[in-house]
């Protein structure tokens, strides 16, 4: 009987420092002066220049953007452009994309 409970309070443990860890996960998608395939393969070369806490970084060259996927305790927006402006990248918060009910944002394209 003990070793029921012990088990089942192992279990429940587990799956709550499971949640924690995905409830700290941030995506952020950087606008960055990145120009060809050599820019690109610079950033992923030197991915923790970035910062700790990171668990995905993805290049667009064409869209001229990176995307991160980090641990928010572990890192911020502003230190992961930090890093970047290390590697002689610049780069920004891509504004979010939104558009309100009567799609005005939308009617420009």
């Amino acid at each position: 009987m003990l070793l029921a409970v012990v088990i089942t309070l192992s279990m429940t443990m587990g799956q709550a420092q499971d949640k924690k860890k995905t409830d700290n996960v941030k995506t952020t998608t950087f606008v960055a002066d990145i120009h060809c395939e050599n820019c690109s393969i610079k950033v992923m070369n030197n991915v923790p220049a970035l910062g700790k806490g990171i668990k995905d970084v993805a290049v667009d060259v064409e869209h001229k953007t990176i995307t991160v996927t980090y641990d928010a305790a572990k890192n911020s927006d502003e230190h992961i452009i930090k890093g970047l402006k290390s590697l002689n990248v610049t780069a920004q918060r891509q504004p979010s994309q939104s558009c309100d009910s009567d799609k005005t944002c939308c009617k420009n394209e």
